[in-house]
């Protein structure tokens, strides 16, 4: 491709580059960059490419594209955002595969993972839709799985997806937008047919500093949608929609404001069952996902549907067939005991607080709590995390996270700190195989017992290790054990 055309749309401050100079590749990382290929420099958090323009240029970088000035001979672009910049040669390069589909996105706190499966769902049984997944779990292009290391990745790299999405016949893409992506330029030039927004809670302050900063992050897919989805009960919701330049379709629970709202809700150890209502419509929703929060779930997901053609009926029909999502409200099996162990990724204060009061609708015997924080994250929701489990739950293990580089015993101390002044007894055990062991052991009949903050993954993260931990094969290993 001509360097010209791969800068189409960038505002360049000074070029040495030739224009017209054949480029066979785009690259970002210096290691990876091979002879005739563009090397973008990106000032990051842990570093700043510009310091490995060098190496680029030994492995045959034929031009860099950077924000501050070479400090070797090679043809330049400089521009005053490389980091924008990536995105919109990434959008150059791959020909604008977003344009090509129906994409769909979704941020907030909690509830994105959910949804785009509950939407994928949707689409898929009401229109036959082949539909591309970006998310925390999986990235998926139809039904193959496409392994993923963010939950947005690099701008580069999602552009290169969605060209590989549109190439294998994809009509649409539903994918979770998360505040870091958003600020971080990973979707620019993506376009949106429809945003979805879920709720806004304390979570990631110890990269945005502020609420106010992290709701101003993911206002920006709502400048970048032609339409976009509001969950009217959550208070960030107006602020939001105030600074969004987009159509607006609100959601709620009982409130006759929105535009689509769920009545007669009924909660029960299974499912969810609403009315959801929209002007003269009306459909009975069932969704085999317990819970209140996966009521909201259904409602954003059923009113991004209904923009897009889909009506109530079909997407009833839909969903009364959908399966819950790994990790989010999973019932473990444990054949032969008398009490329910669930895991769930709870790992933010209200995520956490949803799902324990969710379970307490149907929990019949005593809810037994495990979870932790993470290391080397927002620190502050550490003892509210602690106090909510301690109010909700009828006792409490509080054990490890993903630790990371900090000491798992002083996050556990700053976890318990928001139990004092509760009566609900608990127990530290920062080793978390034997904090479920412990829990399961103790379990009496009709218990629940909830694994909260792993949910879909399958390691711990000591220090900057991955190790191997599935709790689902820690549960059956343990009944093994018996």
């Amino acid at each position: 491709m001509r360097l010209a055309t791969l800068l189409e749309g960038i505002s360049v401050r000074e070029m040495t580059a030739d224009p017209e100079m054949e480029i066979g590749g785009v690259s970002y990382d210096s290691r990876a960059v091979r002879p005739g290929q563009l090397f973008v420099a990106v000032v990051g958090y842990a570093t700043d490419g510009h310091k490995y323009i060098e190496g680029a240029v030994k492995n045959g970088a034929c031009a860099v594209l950077c924000q501050k000035k070479p400090t070797v001979d090679v043809p330049y672009i400089l521009v005053d955002d490389s980091r924008a910049a990536l995105a919109d040669v990434g959008d150059n390069w791959y020909g604008h595969p977003s344009a090509e589909m129906t994409v769909i996105g979704v941020t907030g706190t909690n509830g994105k993972t959910t949804m785009t499966y509950l939407l994928k769902s949707i689409l898929e049984k009401t229109r036959g839709a082949k539909v591309g997944l970006i998310g925390t779990i999986q990235n998926m292009i139809g039904e193959k799985p496409v392994e993923t290391e963010h939950t947005t990745p690099e701008s580069l790299d999602l552009h290169g997806l969605l060209r590989e999405m549109a190439d294998a016949g994809c009509t649409h893409v539903v994918m979770e937008a998360s505040s870091h992506a958003l600020y971080l330029d990973r979707t620019r030039r993506i376009r949106f047919k429809v945003g979805i927004f879920t709720n806004l809670t304390e979570d990631h302050l110890d990269f945005h500093k502020t609420m106010e900063n992290y709701r101003k992050a993911k206002e920006i897919l709502f400048r970048n949608c032609e339409l976009g989805v509001f969950n009217l009960d959550d208070p960030a919701a107006k602020p939001m929609m105030e600074a969004s330049t987009c159509e607006k379709l609100t959601v709620s629970i009982g409130c006759d404001e929105a535009d689509l709202s769920a009545r007669n809700l009924r909660l029960k150890p299974d499912c969810v069952e609403f009315d959801a209502v929209i002007g003269s419509e009306i459909s009975r929703f069932r969704l085999g996902i317990p819970g209140r929060f996966s009521a909201y779930n259904a409602l954003s997901a059923v009113a991004a549907a209904h923009a897009l053609g889909i009506t109530l009926p079909e997407a009833a029909d839909a969903l009364r067939v959908t399966e819950g999502v790994k990790g989010r409200v999973e019932v473990v099996p444990t054949p032969g005991k008398d009490y329910t162990v669930l895991i769930d990724y709870a790992h933010t204060p209200d995520a956490l607080e949803n799902v324990l009061k969710s379970v307490r609708d149907f929990c019949a015997g005593r809810l037994i709590a495990v979870f932790g924080c993470g290391g080397d994250r927002d620190p502050y929701k550490r003892p509210i995390m602690g106090r909510i489990g301690a109010e909700l739950a009828d006792f409490v293990v509080y054990t490890s996270d993903n630790p990371r580089t900090e000491d798992p015993d002083e996050i556990l101390r700053q976890v318990v700190e928001g139990a004092k002044g509760t009566k609900t007894p608990y127990i530290v055990i920062e080793n978390r195989r034997a904090a479920i062991r412990w829990a399961m052991d103790h379990a009496k009949p009709d218990d629940i017992i909830v694994l909260a903050g792993k949910g879909h993954e399958t390691y711990q993260i000591l220090g900057t290790e991955k190790t191997h931990l599935d709790e689902r094969e820690e549960v059956a290993a343990h009944l093994r054990e018996e």
